[in-house]
């Protein structure tokens, strides 16, 4: 499988608008989720560990999964993640993980996805009964958030009724939307959300 983020991987900690979304996503997840020392997580699709930053010091142990091992490569050189994180580069939908989480987080992976219904039935399947996901990407765009061309993208943000629905019907309730973020970029404005779900 090619790795599409090889190239931005290089630059990927000091992109401004990256710096800006995960901060913000990472402080909407300390703001509304209760995290402790006995917890396990997955961040999904996490990149260079930016939400696992914000993560770490909180919880037991990271489970990083992406399917980028020059993301993963640049996250396990991070000093401050070392003890906490673990790193697995490898495509959850077709592999699964043998194992159960209390917390699966995700920042701007969602739609870089093909099938999302099957993306929230694994990530039900890896949660614990009661534990949670916490999960942030665009609201829905005109398609101009990414420059023309651009590989591996799925969707132009999602809409959040429909969403929703995709939750609800692969065994989430609790839902919950929160407005994350606000990215300016070319003169235009788009909006991240941050959605909470329990697992039935």
């Amino acid at each position: 499988m090619a790795d599409l983020f090889e190239e931005k991987s290089k630059d990927w900690d000091s992109n401004d608008i990256v710096q800006k979304i995960s901060s913000s996503v990472g402080g909407s997840i300390l703001s509304h989720l209760t995290l402790n020392t006995q917890m396990n997580v997955m961040d999904f699709g996490a990149g260079t560990g930016l939400i696992c930053h914000h993560i770490a010091p909180l919880v037991k142990k990271i489970t990083a999964v992406d399917i980028s091992q020059s993301m993963l490569d640049k996250l396990v050189k991070k000093a401050t993640l070392v003890a906490k994180v673990e790193t697995i580069c490898q495509d959850i939908t077709k592999k699964p993980l043998n194992q159960q989480f209390d917390l699966i987080v995700s920042a701007m992976a969602l739609h870089h996805i093909n099938d999302t219904d099957q993306l929230l039935d694994t990530f039900q399947r890896h949660l614990k009964s009661g534990a949670k996901v916490a999960l942030a990407d665009l609201d829905s765009e005109d398609g101009s958030f990414h420059p023309k061309g651009t590989e591996g993208i799925y969707h132009h943000g999602f809409k959040r009724e429909g969403l929703q629905g995709s939750l609800e019907k692969n065994g989430f309730s609790q839902i919950k939307f929160i407005n994350a973020h606000t990215i300016a970029k070319a003169q235009k404005s788009y909006s991240v959300f941050l959605v909470i779900a329990t697992k039935i």
